[in-house]
């Protein structure tokens, strides 16, 4: 008997641990629900709900497959190995295979669980799935990881070249088993309900995402270059939270965009071009957190970073996290953000400079902000983000790029509809007093709407002179851990 352990990957169709699995013979699988490890790493009580949701129709698929889908309690990642070897043993199981996954604590698990199942004399199979490219496998000339994501791409491009990745076949139906698939609890006991209009938003299943991956690469991708930084506009796939969940692989995406650019990769539309480039961005954050295990662990990228006098500011985090900073576009990002579990790629980097720099409050305190409330919080690509950001990480923003909220937003929302949308007491101003309320005073229409919580042009300053206190700059990649 084999066992399926599923994860970060709530899929049939081009699961790489479940064709194999299938193909080497009776099958069964499992998910482990771990509320204590999940609160431990800040996932966001909409995440979760998505998760279950998936699982849903992830049991009614594997069903079809007459494979039964087993729920088990494993609180934190430290009982998954006796969780897995009681299985087992129930189960006379042969093997286990599973699906690669990336952080420090996910990989010590994972060794935990083969040395484990080991001593039984279980294989373990771990499979390249949610990645195009096993981490340590693209490596600069001396052998180490990039840390500039042009030449990470440019090598990655090569590869993909002369050998793409091929999707992986879903299993046919095997013969019945003598097992019933476990329910699936509708919540988890220390996460609450997200509300009915924000799981509407995100609708479970590999349908849904595949119907959104080919309407997305049919209609849209030819102008994502061109639409993508406008929040008002819908010129993104929308597809995160499936990625993130494994409801889609980054295989069926990267196949479908290429499809949708007559196979090229370098060349030809510069929508879809620009669009793998995303998904390799989604990679280059994944071998980084590999590469730099530190980086799973809270510390920064560039550990000089660390010596940053950041302030100690309750208030003006608060007024950040509750969408009361007096810039419409913060403010509207962060609504977006608290009522959709999601925010626009271009709105994550105006926030996140806006908190690092112009309140000059740590990095970390927006990261986890974050990761409680993103339906498609992934540690890495928000840890990466995050750090890019605020100058402490990997082919980051250089210290002295700051984005002005204001110009940002007159640039990429400049009828103020993705503003009024999300802020409506500002509904009647006009396209352009919406960007800055605070040059009307306390007329009508604005009453409600706080006054700014910093001046931009001060509070850029401070930044400046906080990175310039800075110990010698030295090169990140000398340091190891």
């Amino acid at each position: 008997m084999q066992l399926i352990w599923l994860r970060s990957d709530l899929r049939v169709s081009d699961n790489t641990a479940l064709s194999a699995a299938a193909a080497a013979g009776p099958s069964v699988a499992l998910y482990l629900l771990s509320p204590d490890q999940w609160q431990q790493h800040d996932d966001a009580p909409c995440k979760v709900d998505f998760w279950l949701r998936n699982l849903h129709a992830l049991k009614q698929a594997l069903g079809e497959l007459n494979i039964p889908l087993l729920i088990r309690q494993a609180p934190r990642w430290e009982d998954v190995p006796g969780t897995l070897s009681d299985l087992c043993r129930q189960l006379n199981i042969d093997a286990v295979h599973l699906n690669e996954e990336y952080g420090i604590h996910e990989s010590r698990r994972d060794a935990a669980v083969i040395q484990a199942l080991g001593a039984q004399g279980i294989d373990v199979h771990c499979y390249l799935d949610q990645l195009l490219f096993k981490p340590g496998s693209v490596l600069t000339r001396t052998g180490t990881y990039f840390q500039v994501f042009s030449q990470f791409r440019k090598v990655c491009h090569e590869r993909l070249y002369h050998a793409l990745p091929h999707l992986v076949g879903t299993p046919a139906a095997q013969a019945p088993l003598n097992i019933a698939s476990d329910a699936i609890p509708a919540c988890i006991q220390g996460f609450a309900t997200p509300t009915q209009s924000l799981r509407a938003l995100w609708p479970a299943g590999e349908g849904e995402a595949r119907r959104r991956l080919d309407t997305f690469t049919d209609a849209q991708i030819d102008d994502y270059q061109s639409e993508r930084d406008f929040p008002a506009k819908p010129g993104t796939s929308q597809l995160s939270p499936y990625l993130a969940a494994g409801v889609i692989s980054p295989r069926q995406c990267l196949h479908a965009a290429l499809q949708s650019n007559q196979g090229e990769f370098a060349s030809g539309k510069a929508g879809s071009m620009t669009w793998i480039n995303e998904l390799l961005w989604r990679e280059f954050y994944k071998h980084i957190l590999v590469g730099y295990p530190r980086v799973s662990r809270h510390r920064a990228f560039r550990p000089e970073t660390e010596a940053l006098a950041w302030r100690h500011a309750p208030q003006d985090l608060a007024a950040w996290q509750e969408a009361r900073t007096g810039f419409p576009i913060i403010d509207a990002a962060m609504r977006q953000l608290l009522e959709t579990g999601w925010m626009h790629n271009r709105l994550r980097m105006i926030v996140a400079m806006f908190l690092t720099k112009n309140l000059l409050i740590d990095w970390r305190e927006g990261e986890r902000f974050f990761m409680r409330h993103l339906i498609d919080g992934d540690l890495a690509a928000n840890n990466g983000g995050w750090q890019w950001s605020s100058s402490t990480g990997t082919d980051s923003a250089p210290y002295f790029r700051i984005f002005n909220p204001l110009s940002q937003s007159e640039k990429f929302d400049a009828e103020g509809r993705f503003i009024k949308h999300w802020l409506p007491a500002l509904a009647e101003l006009s396209r352009k007093d919406v960007h800055n309320p605070a040059n009307l005073g306390g007329l009508f229409g604005v009453a409600d709407y706080p006054l700014p919580i910093v001046d931009l042009s001060a509070s850029r300053e401070r930044a400046l002179a906080a990175f310039k206190d800075l110990p010698s700059r030295q090169h990140a990649g000398g340091y190891s851990e």
